[in-house]
């Protein structure tokens, strides 16, 4: 391959943590947004491992009803706002860049001020433990439980905050990748050329641009009843909590898709590699995804078929709730399809993607029973759905984004896990998990409602939990040998190749891990599996393989660091720091001081230099 043999000076990056803080290399931004979401995912499994504990045994007290209130509420909004779906973006970081061919994203110093504003909301979320009690009606947060009148501290309000700062986190990386993915993909890159991943990527980002406006405007509705007064879910003025319930679900059922069609994409950049074969229907997969995404707003009130909507609107939505399990279906059998006959290896990553197929196949299962409005009012706020909701996002998500990690581990760090512990990992994960959930089903049928924090021994209930408890000490021990397998190698493991997978897709063209560039030239593309295509025909033609090692002297100019995007994410903590306390003179002061700070640090952002190449550079500019 071509390589421009001149060396110029580099920029002088920062170094150390404050590298670290002033990044805009999309590579480390994934990393962080890694990192953070798995120590909150560590953080709400400590939640629920509470829960379990008081639930272990009957007429348990330790701890309080308003304690585990706050548990439940705090582990739901944790595991979905502060741990799949930025597990998710951290791959959408590294992953899709390399996967198209692109050097960053389209807008590297937003995707920085996405982490930013994401890390503040989160801190807003968890500093309400500490400053007043956390929030305790439920992560869905129904109406009227969030009015002043039966919630009058804070907790609330700091939810309310946070997830509006979330918000503003999730649509800044939804743009950025969806001109990224538009705009910036290799020669030769059509749309049907794309990784699947890059394909789900693209589809998450439309549904985040989407939903939430939804749930923005339920938030600040919300808020504006809590703090001036108004009347948007306030009964005794005559206002419908049912609303809230629409608002909140229209957003929150095509957000179940934004939190599984990554975990989808994942899945099929894993069976073909370690089936070495190509994926079974890409077309079919790829019209699967989009038909979830488009259905996905056309079931929301499935999740309100007990709360009087009539028999016309339960019959419409029982009919569009059933027919998308159809794409989602498609998707299965394709997935075994790029299996069958295949030259499977069972490594780890392939270990927990079929474990994915399989438990999410289980929670599918059930949530076509939920589908069947005669069947939903049984088991709706039992336990039953407590099991379908985690087969769907602990047995789909999490372990789709395990394999994600374990896949593109050589990639990001350069080295190898160790095979053994990854190995034990997945099945300590798969029977903990299936021991912790499935006796939910059974509880569930048997009638105990989901949200109550303590049980009598008559009601038969003990058994299970105890069970159910165990599982979840064998969950947590999984995640112990995890995050060892992962904090050793990340340093001190085996060298990797480039290629250790021999994989499909371009990452897997350049060097583990990638140079800041990431390609000494755009690659041109030829082929769907443009990689596999390459080393074949390096093997049947002798033609030396594109990627080039990254090693040589080159003029690839990148963006420098920039520490306006974290100023701005603090103005914003600053600023709904003071919203929450709202009343006091100074609050109001410093929600107007944060305003003004993220206003100044995003206006000195946008003048930035574009940095352009030194005299004498003769390369490109990007």
């Amino acid at each position: 391959m071509a390589t421009l043999a001149f060396p110029i000076p580099r920029p002088k990056y920062p170094t150390g943590v404050w590298s670290w803080m002033t990044t805009v290399d999309h590579k480390k931004i994934g990393v962080l947004y890694g990192v953070t979401a798995f120590i909150l995912f560590l953080s709400g499994g400590l939640e629920a491992l509470a829960m379990r504990i008081q639930l272990s045994a009957p007429n348990q007290d330790i701890v309080s009803p308003e304690i585990f209130n706050q548990l439940f509420t705090m582990h739901g909004t944790t595991m979905i706002f502060l741990a799949i779906m930025p597990m998710s973006a951290a791959f959408f970081n590294f992953v899709v860049p390399l996967q198209i061919g692109a050097r960053d994203v389209a807008f590297p110093r937003l995707n920085a001020f996405s982490y930013w504003t994401f890390l503040s909301g989160a801190i807003m979320l968890k500093a309400s433990w500490f400053l007043g009690g956390a929030t305790n009606v439920g992560w869905f947060a129904y109406a009227p439980l969030t009015s002043l009148e039966h919630n009058p501290g804070h907790g609330v309000d700091f939810w309310i905050l946070s997830l509006l700062l979330l918000g503003v986190a999730s649509l800044a990386a939804a743009f950025n990748f969806l001109v990224t993915i538009i705009n910036m993909r290799a020669p030769g890159m059509g749309l049907m050329r794309m990784p699947l991943f890059t394909w789900m990527t693209l589809i998450t980002s439309i549904l985040l641009v989407l939903a939430f406006p939804v749930i923005t405007v339920a938030l600040i509705e919300l808020l504006f009843d809590r703090t001036f007064g108004m009347n948007f879910f306030n009964v005794a003025n005559g206002a419908m909590p049912v609303l809230w319930q629409h608002l909140f679900w229209v957003f929150g059922h095509p957000e179940v898709y934004i939190l599984i069609l990554p975990a989808m994409g994942i899945t099929s950049e894993i069976i073909p590699t370690f089936s070495k074969k190509p994926l079974f229907g890409y077309p079919t997969m790829v019209l699967a995804g989009i038909v979830i995404a488009f259905m996905g707003w056309m079931v929301w009130s499935h999740h309100m078929f007990t709360v009087g909507l009539g028999p016309i609107p339960v019959s419409v939505f029982t009919i569009t709730t059933m027919a998308i399990a159809v794409p989602t279906g498609i998707k299965v059998f394709n997935w075994l399809g790029t299996m069958w006959q295949g030259s499977v290896d069972f490594s780890t990553p392939m270990l927990f993607a079929v474990g994915f197929v399989a438990m999410f196949t289980i929670g599918g299962i059930s949530g076509v029973m939920h589908s069947a409005a005669a069947s939903d009012a049984q088991q709706q706020d039992t336990y039953f759905i407590v099991a379908h909701i985690h087969y769907v996002l602990f047995g789909g998500s999490i372990f789709a984004l395990l394999g994600g990690v374990y896949y593109w581990f050589p990639k990001i760090t350069g080295r190898m896990y160790n095979e053994l512990q990854g190995k034990i990992n997945f099945w300590l994960m798969f029977v903990g998990f299936n021991i912790t959930f499935f006796p939910m089903h059974f509880l569930g049928m048997d009638g105990m409602p989901r949200r109550i924090y303590t049980y009598d021994s008559g009601m038969g209930w003990t058994f299970w939990n105890g069970i159910s408890t165990l599982g979840a000490f064998v969950l947590a021990v999984s995640f112990l040998i995890f995050v060892y397998n992962i904090a050793r190698n990340w340093r001190k493991g085996e060298i990797a190749d480039s290629d250790p997978w021999d994989a499909r897709t371009l990452e897997w063209s350049i060097p583990s891990p990638p140079p800041e560039y990431n390609f000494v030239e755009i690659p041109t593309v030829y082929d769907r599996d443009d990689w596999w295509a390459t080393k074949r025909k390096q093997v049947t033609h002798g033609v030396p393989v594109s990627g080039g090692s990254g090693e040589e002297g080159h003029s690839i100019h990148m963006p420098q660091p920039s520490y306006w995007p974290l100023v701005a994410a603090l103005g914003l903590l600053i600023a709904a720091y003071g919203v929450v306390y709202n009343g006091v003179i100074y609050n109001f002061v410093l929600a107007a001081m944060g305003t003004l700070i993220a206003m100044v640090a995003v206006y000195a952002w946008a003048f930035e230099p574009v940095n352009d190449p030194e005299e004498g550079d003769q390369g490109s500019s990007y």
